[in-house]
């Protein structure tokens, strides 16, 4: 029943309805699972400026998972879903800074992108911006933002990811004055997410 209003409203092209309907055929939820009808779907939602589309688009091509992979294309889809501001985009787009996957490898892009995500909150942003901050790649090493970025991942993080990151943090903090750590533990208690667009 549910395929069947989804097809309704996407006859009237409804982004929304169209990335539905490519989670179902993706899934084979209702119906049968169909790579190439997800994809179909999926391009029709991202071309209309859906910015979940874009970013599952530009997963897609990252993994070849339903079309041919395509470091390139990737990074084109998670600009688009990125330049509106989904954090998820804004990490993925990073990493392709940061490794050259699709794009020119550029530390200094590859630290704006994650720093976008991390300020809404997203906790593997935070960490990789934290890790940076800390090893001065892609600007000038910042003991005190690196902890207070390892800091909020830690606050958010599952067991593992937490554990790291603490155990990350608490390296950096070796190599910090007491005034140091607690400007970062003042900064990370003040922090509060940016809501993009």
């Amino acid at each position: 029943e549910a395929v069947r209003w989804y097809r309704l409203a996407t006859g009237q092209g409804l982004a929304d309805a169209q990335f539905s309907l490519a989670v179902m055929y993706r899934n084979g939820e209702g119906v049968p699972q169909d790579d190439a009808q997800a994809i179909r779907w999926l391009r029709l939602a991202a071309d209309q400026g859906l910015a979940d589309a874009q970013f599952n688009l530009g997963v897609a091509y990252d993994t070849g998972d339903g079309v041919p992979q395509d470091g390139p294309e990737a990074a084109r889809w998670f600009r688009l879903a990125a330049d509106q501001g989904l954090a998820y985009a804004q990490f993925n787009l990073g990493v392709a800074y940061d490794t050259g996957d699709g794009v020119p490898q550029d530390e200094p892009e590859a630290v704006r992108w994650f720093r976008l995500a991390a300020e809404q909150g997203f906790a593997a942003a935070q960490y990789t911006v934290g890790l940076m901050y800390a090893d001065g790649r892609g600007g000038p090493q910042d003991l005190v933002a690196a902890h207070m970025w390892l800091s909020l991942a830690a606050a958010q993080a599952a067991a593992v990811e937490r554990d790291i990151s603490i155990a990350v943090r608490d390296g950096v903090a070796a190599r910090m004055t007491s005034e140091q750590i607690a400007e970062a533990q003042r900064l990370a208690r003040e922090w509060t997410p940016t809501v993009e667009p």
